[in-house]
């Protein structure tokens, strides 16, 4: 088991000062079977997964060679006194198309060049279907501890609809082979606001879903972005530019939503879990007690992060960080040709400091179920916003004094996140 989740607790307005040494690393694995057509993770499919033509091995060079570099970068900057990571997750992209020898040994270059904590969190991404969700008894015999599914829906017809390779029966037998293999922490991905769904057809989704009796639900609205528009595909960039099959795909499925029946999926989903004992610890994810997202948690308490691979930020209190999307780019300055030592591959930074830094640590401590010090809120800067944040019935302030979002804050909170920016 994973153990109990880390107690939250509450991040303090004002950030540390100066950059800090990671507390949990982020593994990217690119690669996938097909690609949904709504999908903005950098992935890469088809041959460069599967067959003769894969470029998975070649990747895994990289990966251990980029472990490698990022693990001695760390000791030049903060020598021992960096701690052992507290969690992994090896996300993508489907990370669980890697041989389960291949995650032992990305895991045992993690604990001999980073090092682990006793009971650290170890997540693993998988697909539901039978030939993508890997060996579970082996996978978590190479120490993953959680399993995190990509269900999206318990429906076939919108399974189908959203491009997906499996089928609702395939999540139900992928949970039962976790379990058989010891997995006690399994989460499921789920998406609303699906074209042309129902609440109907939602809440058969989400009843089939808690049937198979998981421990933690991230419940999320299908969002339908156009990264070339929003210049997130250039050469160092962390997106890739988007086919023009999903670009079709995605025009149609914008027709196909709508608001008020994302926002009744939502409420529906509130209210069962609630009445199920499910903790909404964020907006998006809920939770069993002991079984939050431990990894998660670091983003939303805005600690310092490592990450590797394609388009993997990394975040270490003061800088943001990220690699570049292109496969190309990454296996060449990793995997050099004629004998050459490996750099660094491509990307870019920004710092994240001064009201910026501050505003980003209050809705990230507002997207969960802490909030933020009632204190805070009176901050001249955000008073107006807050102000009309509790008249509009958005946030209240608990007992304990903390300002907390409403169910409707929730639902609105990107109004209220834009008055704090």
């Amino acid at each position: 088991m994973s153990g109990p989740a880390t107690p939250h607790i509450a991040q303090p307005i004002a950030p540390a000062p100066g950059p800090r040494p990671p507390v949990a690393l982020y593994v990217h694995v690119p690669f996938c079977v097909s690609l949904c057509p709504y999908c903005d993770f950098v992935v890469y499919a088809g041959a460069s997964a599967r067959g003769p033509a894969a470029r998975v091995d070649a990747f895994l060079r990289a990966l251990h060679a980029e472990l490698g570099l990022r693990a001695h970068a760390l000791y030049e900057r903060f020598g021992t006194a960096r701690p052992p990571l507290e969690t992994v997750y090896l996300g993508g992209g489907t990370p669980s198309l890697l041989p389960a020898d291949a995650v032992a040994g990305l895991l045992d270059v993690v604990r001999s060049r980073f090092a682990l904590v006793s009971g650290a969190e170890v997540t693993i991404e998988a697909n539901p279907g039978p030939g993508e969700r890997g060996d579970a008894g082996a996978l978590r015999g190479a120490g993953v501890t959680r399993l995190s599914l990509g269900a999206q829906s318990m429906w076939d017809p919108a399974l189908r609809r959203l491009g997906r390779r499996h089928r609702a029966a395939d999540v139900a037998d992928a949970v039962a082979v976790a379990r058989d293999a010891g997995f006690e922490s399994i989460s499921l991905d789920l998406l609303y606001d699906v074209p042309d769904s129902s609440l109907a057809g939602w809440t058969r989704t989400l009843d089939a879903a808690l049937a198979l009796e998981p421990d933690h639900l991230s419940l999320y609205a299908l969002t339908i972005d156009d990264p070339d528009a929003e210049g997130l595909t250039g050469p160092m960039a962390d997106h890739l530019p988007t086919t023009t099959g999903a670009r079709r795909w995605r025009a149609r499925a914008r027709q196909a939503q709508d608001d008020d029946r994302a926002a009744d999926q939502y409420l529906h989903a509130v209210e069962r879990l609630s009445a199920d004992g499910w903790r909404g610890y964020e907006i998006s994810n809920w939770a069993r007690p002991g079984h939050e997202s431990r990894h998660n948690l670091v983003y939303w308490e805005r600690r310092p992060y490592e990450a590797v691979g394609p388009g993997a930020h990394a975040f270490d209190g003061v800088t943001r960080r990220w690699n570049g999307a292109r496969l190309e780019g990454y296996l060449a300055a990793l995997c050099p040709s004629g004998g050459a030592p490996p750099r660094l591959p491509p990307g870019d930074s920004e710092a994240v400091d001064g009201d910026r830094a501050v505003a980003e640590t209050v809705i990230l401590a507002l997207r969960t179920d802490q909030g933020i010090a009632r204190e805070a809120a009176g901050r001249a800067r955000f008073r107006e916003a807050f102000r009309w944040a509790t008249a509009a019935g958005l946030a209240v302030v608990t007992d304990s004094g903390r300002l907390v979002l409403t169910t409707r804050g929730r639902l609105l909170s990107n109004e209220l996140f834009a008055r704090l920016i």
